[in-house]
């Protein structure tokens, strides 16, 4: 059975190091998009903003060249989705990036190497 997949709530943009700071300022002084405050204990190296009813998060990396959009996918059983992706032989990618203990989730990769987040929808 195929699980449902909706476009989940948050963009991430993978910034360069020195990209990261011009980036950020084009879409809060250029674009005047609204800032999102961070939790005390999220890195600096993060920044979000209002994105109609989605969040974009911008991230400083130090690993990539050129900038990368991440998309947020979710699904109402992730177990079946997990299932299905194999069958669909779609990459899962769980190394690239590392998700807090405990969370309902994993990364893929579409065929142009786009990185998904699928999490639950509960």
């Amino acid at each position: 059975m195929k699980p449902k997949f909706e476009p989940g709530r948050n963009m991430a943009m993978k910034v360069p190091a020195h990209e990261y700071d011009k980036t950020v300022a084009f879409y809060r002084d250029v674009l005047g998009f609204e800032l999102i405050p961070l939790d005390n204990d999220e890195t600096t190296d993060t920044i979000r903003f209002k994105f109609g009813d989605k969040v974009l998060w911008i991230d400083r990396v130090e690993t990539v060249s050129q900038g990368e959009i991440w998309l947020e996918v979710v699904t109402d059983d992730l177990d079946a989705a997990t299932e299905y992706f194999q069958q669909s032989e779609v990459v899962r990618c769980d190394e690239i990036e590392p998700l807090p203990e405990g969370f309902k989730g994993f990364w893929i990769s579409s065929p142009s190497n786009i990185i998904h987040l699928v999490t639950n929808s509960d």
